[in-house]
């Protein structure tokens, strides 16, 4: 349980308190990923997941608004399936297809940096802080 107080902390909640191309491709694929008989959810992955989703439809507005950070949240989730899936192959790949997911709603959505997309971005922001926030109290040592 360490690892999500960790990865919330460092990785998330800078960006989502203050700045954050496209998707996140998965690094190793599935075939080179050493099998893991059964792979155990950890309590807190249904919010990871939504968390996933959050940081990829704030990436696509950022990118979309021209923000010269956005990038980073891109990064960030890199981080975030790094340090929270680690070699889980089938984890990884939910956390990857949430992010893709929410980057993929928002670009059938917004195609130019309109007043609503800048207000989009900032309430799925405030949403992903305060996820996060809730997750590193409930789950993190």
């Amino acid at each position: 349980m360490t690892r999500i107080l960790a990865t919330i902390c460092l990785c998330l909640l800078p960006a989502l308190a203050g700045k954050p191309s496209l998707a996140v491709a998965q690094e190793t694929p599935a075939a080179e990923v050493p099998a893991v008989a059964a792979e155990k959810p950890a309590p807190y992955d249904a919010r990871l997941l939504r968390l996933s989703e959050i940081i990829g439809s704030v990436h696509y507005l950022r990118t979309l608004c021209k923000d010269e950070n956005a990038d980073s949240w891109r990064q960030s989730m890199q981080e975030l399936l790094d340090k929270e899936a680690g070699s889980e192959a089938q984890r990884r790949a939910r956390m990857t297809a949430a992010f893709n997911r929410g980057y993929r709603t928002f670009a059938s959505v917004y195609t130019a940096c309109t007043p609503p997309a800048v207000v989009a971005e900032q309430r799925y922001r405030a949403e992903g802080a305060t996820l996060a926030s809730e997750i590193v109290a409930r789950f993190g040592n």
